[in-house]
C-alpha cells in the first residue's frame, strides 16, 4: 500500500488513517473533507500528509469513503469515474442498499467494495480518532462477488492486517438487521436524551440524581447528527418497522405496569435477562 486517499477524516477515517500509518509505515497519505477546520485538524494531528484532489485519486492504491451515507451514494460514481483500474474503492457506511443501488451499472463497478465495520464511539471529528478502533470488530462486507477477485482479496487482507473479523452479507439482508441491532439503539439513546432533558426544564436537580444506568443508556445521545440523521433517513423503511416493534413492546410493558402485574413484568424482564447469553457469545467470537 503505497498511496491512499481518505474521504472524510472524523473519527472512521482518522482512525484508519492511524492504522494505516502503523501498518504501512511507508505509506502516502492524503485527505479530503469538505469542513476545512476538520482537513486542517487532521493534518495537524498527523492523520495526512496532505489535502488530496482529483487527479490524486487515479494514483491511488486505496481510496476510502467514510462519510455519511447519502454523501457516498452521491459521489461514489463520480470517484469511480476517475480511479485507476487497480484502484480499490471501499466505503465504510451503516447503509448499504442505497449505496451499492446507485453503481449496480457502473462500469467500474468491479472496483468498488462495499463494507461496514461495525466499530466507533459517540464522538467525532478528527480529534475523536483513536489507535486500534477496528482490532476486534466485525466488518459486514456486502455484494462482495461483484468485485474484481484481486482487490477483493486486497480488501480483505487490509480487514485482517485491522484485526477485523469479516462476514458477508446481501445489502438489503444488512440494513435490515442493522436497524434493529445499531440504527434503533440510537433512535432510542436520542429519545430517552429528549425526554429527561424536557422535563429538567421544571426539575433543576434530576442530572444530579441520574447514576451510571442513564449515563450507558443515553451515551449514543451524544453521536453526530449529521451522521445519524442521513442514515436514519435511507434506511426509513427498516428502521419504521424496528421502531414500531420497539413501540408495541413498551406499551405492553405500560399495560403491566398500569394493571400492577408484578410477577409479569418480572416474568418478562427474567426472559429478557438471556439476552446476557447472546452478548457473550458475540464476545467471545
Amino acid at each position: 500500500m503505497n498511496r491512499v486517499v481518505i474521504i472524510g477524516l472524523g473519527l472512521i477515517g482518522g482512525s484508519l488513517a492511524i492504522d494505516l500509518r502503523r501498518l504501512y509505515p511507508k505509506v502516502l497519505l492524503q485527505g479530503m473533507d469538505q469542513n476545512p477546520d476538520h482537513l486542517e485538524q487532521a493534518q495537524d494531528l498527523g492523520l495526512v500528509d496532505s489535502e488530496a484532489t482529483e487527479k490524486d485519486l487515479s494514483k491511488a492504491d486505496l481510496v476510502v469513503l467514510a462519510i455519511p451515507v447519502h454523501a457516498t451514494a452521491q459521489i461514489l460514481g463520480g470517484i469511480l469515474d476517475q480511479v485507476g483500474d487497480q484502484t480499490l474503492v471501499a466505503d465504510m457506511g451503516s447503509t448499504k442498499a442505497v449505496i451499492c443501488s446507485a453503481v449496480k451499472t457502473h462500469p467500474k463497478r468491479r472496483n468498488y467494495l462495499a463494507m461496514h465495520p461495525i466499530a466507533g464511539t459517540e464522538y467525532s471529528g478528527p480529534k475523536a480518532a483513536i489507535t486500534g478502533l477496528f482490532e476486534g470488530k466485525t466488518n459486514i462486507i456486502c455484494e462482495v462477488e461483484k468485485t474484481s477477485l484481486t482487490l477483493q482479496e486486497k480488501g480483505q487482507e487490509l480487514c485482517r492486517e485491522l484485526g477485523m473479523r469479516i462476514r458477508y452479507m446481501d445489502p438489503e439482508a444488512h440494513d435490515k438487521h442493522l436497524a434493529y441491532v445499531s440504527h434503533l439503539s440510537h433512535v432510542s439513546s436520542f429519545m430517552l436524551g429528549k425526554t429527561v432533558m424536557d422535563i429538567e426544564q421544571n426539575e433543576r436537580d434530576i442530572f444530579d440524581l441520574a447514576g451510571s444506568g442513564f449515563e450507558s443508556t443515553v451515551r449514543l445521545a451524544k453521536s453526530s447528527p449529521n451522521m445519524w440523521a442521513p442514515i436514519f433517513s435511507v434506511n426509513r423503511d427498516h428502521l419504521l418497522d424496528s421502531l414500531n416493534a420497539y413501540i408495541e413492546n413498551l406499551e405492553a410493558f405500560k399495560a403491566l405496569l398500569e394493571r400492577d402485574d408484578e410477577p409479569a413484568m418480572h416474568q418478562e424482564m427474567t426472559a429478557i435477562n438471556s439476552i446476557k447469553h447472546i452478548l457473550n457469545g458475540i464476545k467471545k467470537n
